[in-house]
C-alpha cells in the first residue's frame, strides 16, 4: 500500500513560483513512493494528467466574456459549485491521506476546502502570498504597502481599486472576501497553514489567525543542480518579474547614479516604463528579457552580486536561494521575509526599501570591494543555503506535520 497526496492548485503547469512549488512538492513525495493526485483548473498549457476529467473549466480574467459569462464567473469566484462537485467525485475514487492546497482562491474557490473537511480529510495550505489576510494578496496599493483592511473594513479594496486598478474587479473581490470571512471558509476548514517565512506567520497572526494554525516550514533548493562560481563578476544582476512592486525602478536609478553595470533578466507589465528610465545611449544597463534554466544559472554565476529591491511584503524568495546556490551574495531590501534570509555582511547586504541613495552607496561599496571579500561572502551564502534550506529538512518538517494530523506513513 501507498500513501496518497492530493494537491490542489489553480494551474497544472509552471506559470509562476507557487506553481513550481506545487510541482516540486509532488515530485518529492513521488520519490518517497507516494501516490500523488492533482486537482486544478483546465488550461491549454497544462501538463497531461490522468485526473484531468475532474478538473474545473478554465476561468481567466483577461479573456473576453459575455455578460452572462461574467455573471457566472463572478459566482464561481465566490463559491465554485463545479469545483465542489468535481472534487467530491475525485475523492470518492482515490480517498487521499492528506490534501495540500496551494493557490486555489478565485479559480477553485474555498468550496473545495469545505468538501475536504466534510469528508474528514486533513487539509493544509501553503501561504504563497497574503490572500488569507489581504483581499488583494499583496498588502500593496498604488501608494505603497497597505494594511487598511486589517480590522475588517474591506471597503478599502474598492476605494483604492486594489485589483488591477479596476472598480468592478475590486468590488467583486471585496464581496468574495467578505463572504469567505463571514462563513469562515478558510478558518473553519483548514487544519494548518504553512508559511515559508516567519514574517508571513507573524503577519497572519497580526491579522487574526490563531498561532497554533500556522506552521513555519522554509523553502528548499536542489543545490546539487547548481555549480557555485565564487569569482566576482563585473555586473550586478536582477532576475524576476518586471512589475511595480519589485522595485526595479529603484535599482535602475541607483545604478545610473553610480555607473555600475547592471543586467536585468525578466519581463512583465512594467517593462516599457523601466526602459524609459534608461537614457538613450546608456551602455551600462542591459535588458535581457526572460531567462531560465542553464542560461539563467550562468548569468547568476558570473555576476558580482544579485539585487532584490522589492517594495512589497515578499515571502521567502527562491531567487535568494538560487543566488546562494550559485555562490553569490545578495543585496536585498529590508522588507517582508527578505531580512530573515540574509546575514548582513556575511551572505549579503540590506538597504532601506525604496531608498535610491542608500542602494547606490551600497552598489558603489560592493563595486570597490576586494574580490577576495566577495568570494568569501559567496562561500558563506552557499554554505547557508546548503545547510538551512535542504530537501531533507523540508521533507522532515512536512512529514512531521502530516503525521501530526493523523497521517500514518506507510513508507
Amino acid at each position: 500500500m501507498k500513501n496518497t497526496l492530493l494537491s490542489l492548485n489553480t494551474y497544472n503547469y509552471r506559470r509562476g513560483g507557487s506553481d513550481a512549488v506545487f510541482f516540486d512538492h509532488q515530485k518529492l513525495f513521488q520519490e518517497l513512493d507516494w501516490n500523488t493526485v492533482a486537482f486544478t483548473m483546465r488550461h491549454p498549457k497544462n501538463e497531461v494528467s490522468e485526473w484531468e476529467q475532474y478538473f474545473v473549466d478554465e476561468l481567466e480574467f483577461g479573456n473576453d466574456y459575455s455578460l452572462l459569462q461574467k455573471i457566472v464567473m463572478a459566482g464561481k469566484v465566490i463559491y465554485s459549485w463545479e469545483a465542489s462537485a468535481n472534487l467530491k467525485k475525485l475523492i470518492q475514487r482515490i480517498r487521499p491521506d492528506i490534501a495540500h492546497a496551494h493557490c486555489i482562491y478565485h479559480h477553485l474557490s474555498p468550496s473545495v476546502l469545505a468538501v475536504l473537511s466534510e469528508a474528514g480529510i486533513p487539509t493544509v495550505m501553503t501561504a504563497h502570498d497574503l490572500k488569507l489576510a489581504c483581499p488583494a494578496y499583496k498588502m500593496l496599493n498604488k501608494a505603497g504597502v497597505c494594511e487598511r483592511c486589517k480590522h475588517g473594513n474591506l471597503w478599502h479594496v474598492v476605494k483604492n481599486r486594489c485589483i488591477h486598478d479596476s472598480l468592478s474587479a475590486s468590488m467583486l473581490v471585496s464581496v468574495e472576501s467578505s463572504v469567505h470571512k463571514l462563513f469562515g471558509l478558510y478558518k473553519k476548514n483548514l487544519d494548518k497553514i504553512i508559511t515559508p517565512s516567519q514574517f508571513y506567520r507573524n503577519k497572519l497572526i497580526e491579522w487574526g489567525w490563531r498561532p497554533d494554525k500556522l506552521v513555519y516550514i522554509p523553502n528548499f533548493i536542489h543545490y546539487q543542480s547548481y555549480v557555485p562560481q565564487y569569482k566576482a563578476g563585473e555586473y550586478f544582476l536582477y532576475f524576476g518579474r518586471l512589475a511595480p512592486e519589485k522595485g526595479v525602478d529603484t535599482l535602475i536609478k541607483a545604478a545610473l547614479m553610480t555607473g555600475v553595470k547592471l543586467k536585468l533578466a525578466g519581463t512583465g507589465p512594467y517593462e516599457k516604463k523601466l526602459h524609459r528610465l534608461v537614457p538613450e545611449g546608456c551602455n551600462t544597463i542591459e535588458f535581457l528579457g526572460y531567462r531560465s534554466g542553464d542560461t539563467l544559472k550562468s548569468l547568476i554565476q558570473h555576476a558580482r552580486a544579485v539585487v532584490l529591491p522589492s517594495q512589497w511584503y515578499e515571502n521567502a524568495p527562491i531567487s535568494i536561494l538560487e543566488s546562494y546556490a550559485c555562490g553569490k551574495p545578495v543585496i536585498g531590501s529590508r522588507i517582508g521575509g527578505i531580512p530573515e534570509m540574509l546575514k548582513p555582511g556575511e551572505t549579503g547586504f540590506l538597504f532601506e526599501t525604496g531608498n535610491v541613495t542608500a542602494l547606490s552607496e551600497l552598489l558603489q561599496d560592493i563595486q570597490s570591494m576586494p574580490e577576495t571579500r566577495l568570494e568569501e561572502m559567496g562561500r558563506a551564502a552557499h554554505n547557508f543555503a546548503t545547510s538551512a534550506f535542504t530537501v531533507d529538512r523540508y521533507l522532515e518538517n512536512m512529514c512531521s506535520l502530516y503525521q501530526s494530523l493523523g497521517v500514518r506513513l506507510l513508507n
